[in-house]
């Protein structure tokens, strides 16, 4: 979708709705902050901030965080998540407790927030339009995007999901992305900095879904299960998807995310804590 239209039908709500929203998301945001000041002013006297050390330094609002807050206390435009979709991945950032790897699929009103909420991790958006990415870019320069082409269409999303299993690069055991041209649902031609970095949260909200020819999110879905699986590290990958009262995005999720690892639905989100594949996987063995 083009210009007014597409900006209406995906990033805003009725204008009644705005004021609700906008108290909902900064007050997500400034509770953390006030949170945290209250317990670093519990180990040292107020006064003594203005002085401050390196560690104090660090400790304090970033950047990041206070354009979010103030872009969210002027703005008419807000997320399109529900405040209780919104929830979902901020406990899951709160309780990690750590600067995070986040990989969002989709770029938008709602990135600045998603930045804020991760702000001294790394956030990294994947947007199929440039001339949206130049848009939102104009407005918050410090977030970092990336164009992301697609090779498949939501018509096709049938077929594909029929004939991926008789693909070898494919496998659920051995499926890579980067430069597997084979495997149709694998994003193959993301920048490097996207396959060398261990996610820690992957955010599903695009590409658009709504029209036979759009993308589809079926390569997101799929890329995202084989980015989880492949975890070197400890613990899960949280994979969070939009849209799932949509056909393809709940048949897709229960083929590669699987049931099993849903742990929460809220709305129109799903939750999934995805462990690594490790070096059990059968060649023969499905995703779920």
């Amino acid at each position: 979708m083009q210009g007014n239209e597409r900006m209406k039908s995906r990033y805003q709500l009725p204008e009644k709705r705005c004021f609700l929203w906008l108290v909902a998301v900064v007050g997500i945001i400034g509770a953390s902050l006030f949170i945290a000041s209250l317990i670093q002013t519990s180990k040292n006297n107020f006064l003594c901030s203005l002085a401050g050390t390196q560690q104090r330094f660090l400790d304090n609002p970033t950047s990041i965080q206070l354009k979010a807050i103030l872009h969210y206390a002027t703005s008419q435009v807000v997320p399109q998540q529900s405040l209780s979709e919104i929830t979902i991945t901020f406990d899951v950032l709160q309780s990690l407790n750590r600067p995070c790897n986040f990989l969002v699929f989709g770029l938008g009103h709602d990135s600045l927030m998603w930045a804020g909420l991760n702000p001294r991790g790394t956030t990294l958006f994947l947007e199929e339009d440039p001339k949206w990415v130049q848009t939102v870019l104009k407005d918050a320069p410090d977030l970092r995007a990336h164009t992301v082409r697609y090779r498949t269409q939501l018509r096709e999303a049938d077929q594909l999901l029929s004939s991926y299993r008789s693909e070898p690069a494919c496998s659920p055991a051995t499926a890579l992305l980067r430069g597997n041209e084979r495997c149709r649902l694998a994003l193959h031609n993301l920048p490097d900095e996207v396959y060398e970095t261990e996610w820690d949260l992957v955010m599903i909200d695009a590409p658009k879904g709504y029209f036979p020819e759009a993308p589809g999110r079926m390569a997101a879905i799929f890329s995202a299960a084989v980015m989880a699986r492949d975890r070197k590290g400890s613990g899960v990958t949280h994979v969070f998807l939009h849209d799932v009262d949509r056909k393809v995005e709940k048949v897709y999720a229960e083929e590669f995310l699987c049931r099993k690892h849903l742990v929460k639905g809220v709305g129109r989100l799903w939750h999934f804590e995805i462990p690594p594949k490790g070096n059990t996987t059968r060649d023969d063995a499905p995703f779920c």
